[in-house]
């Protein structure tokens, strides 16, 4: 028998902390704990509600304010950035791990930024490592006098800015702090506590990796667990998994989409007979960015929801929005909305809800949903929601693919 797909959604859900009310205490060990029950958590600088790891902590503990974060970050150091798929925040014990990535990205990126990059970032490495040694921790502004400055994209960089990218991403230096949004950079082992820096020996990461992404996932394929860290490529995944299959450790399993068709999976044995909990009808507004929603093609498998990003769109083509937020009803996603923070005029403005395909926006769940958005306004600092006109549309025709 395959996992049915309602049990399959749920068990995928319980692990990324969305099957519980999101109560709780958020911050101190209990933030850091729900950090590491999720795995990371991403980090993107779009704010026209809240940015992406602010709101992907408060879907799960509407308790959670920034500075608790912060605080974890810059103080306690129990957690620090680096990249998985995309930047973002781990716990501070998996840096160990992370140092077979340094070596790993440094040659990866010496084939790759040389194309990519202006001329004379290598040029730069000693010199700010050796200032930052010297004088203390910098930013991207604090570097690079006299160079070029471009508004162009991460293409168009200055040396001096791609130099520290180079440096963070090759583990030499760390996000000490941030001032705004902007990363302050400082030496590694002025911000990782000592006992975090032995590195993991190799043969130990690939276990780790698919061990635990498989953990996190419930369930998945080869693929999928070498994506979720991104930690090991796939070839090395699919060693993991024929070895693990072969000591009877984990199983193939079938699963079911949410529209019937099925895929083969890998499972460890005790997920076949687990019961996830149901979860409540509370309609939650997720950060596009969410964990549940990192792997879009899981997602559109599990939930039959089809979501991409349009910020790079031109406006006219754009099917929704630049920014519009999944919106989770029990364990069913049910629509999108566009919505935006304008916080100089106290209020959260919601100018289109679209559900998907036979979701109707019923008595019941349309006051569930300004419930969410009432709620939503307050974490964006805002007293109020106003709902513009036409803002209930239809189910529009899924994104291409």
């Amino acid at each position: 028998m395959p996992i049915p797909n309602t049990r399959a959604r749920r068990l995928f859900l319980e692990r990324h902390a969305l099957a519980e009310p999101p109560t709780g205490p958020a911050s101190g060990q209990a933030l850091h704990d729900l950090i590491a029950r999720i795995g990371f958590v991403q980090v993107d600088s779009i704010n026209t509600v809240a940015r992406a790891h602010d709101m992907i902590l408060w879907s799960r503990r509407q308790s959670y304010r920034t500075p608790a974060l912060k605080r974890l970050l810059e103080q306690d150091r129990s957690l620090w950035e680096h990249w998985t798929h995309d930047a973002s925040i781990l716990p501070v014990g998996l840096h160990g791990i992370w140092q077979h990535r340094f070596a790993r990205d440094e040659q990866r990126l010496h084939r790759n930024w040389r194309r990519w990059f202006r001329e004379g970032y290598e040029a730069q490495l000693d010199c700010i490592l050796d200032r930052i040694a010297r004088d203390g921790p910098v930013g991207t502004a604090d570097v690079g006098e006299g160079e070029p400055r471009s508004r162009g994209g991460w293409w168009d960089w200055h040396p001096s800015k791609t130099a520290l990218e180079w440096l963070w991403r090759t583990g030499k230096i760390a996000v000490t702090r941030r001032d705004g949004f902007a990363k302050i950079y400082d030496l590694a082992e002025r911000v990782i506590p000592e006992r975090h820096r032995t590195p993991v020996p190799a043969e130990i990461v690939t276990d780790w990796a698919c061990r635990s992404a498989l953990r996190q996932l419930g369930f998945g394929t080869s693929g999928e667990i070498a994506a979720y860290w991104n930690a090991i490529d796939p070839e090395q995944a699919r060693g993991w998994c024929r070895a693990a299959l072969a000591r009877g450790e984990i199983v193939e399993a079938m699963v079911e989409g949410a529209s019937g068709q099925r895929r083969t999976v890998l499972a460890f044995p005790e997920i076949l007979d687990a019961e996830p909990p149901e979860p409540g009808r509370r309609i939650r507004i997720l950060s596009p960015f969410d964990p549940c929603l990192r792997d879009r093609d899981r997602a559109e498998f599990l939930f039959g929801f089809r979501y991409r990003i349009e910020v790079f769109i031109p406006e006219p083509k754009r099917i929704y929005g630049y920014y519009v937020f999944p919106v989770l009803e029990g364990d069913r996603l049910i629509g999108r909305i566009d919505a935006k923070a304008f916080r100089d005029a106290g209020a959260l403005r919601a100018r289109a809800f679209w559900p998907e395909a036979g979701v109707r926006l019923t008595g019941g769940r349309r006051e569930r949903l300004a419930a969410e958005l009432d709620r939503l306004a307050r974490f964006a600092s805002c007293s109020r929601v106003e709902f513009l006109d036409g803002w209930e549309r239809e189910p529009r025709a899924p994104l291409p693919a």
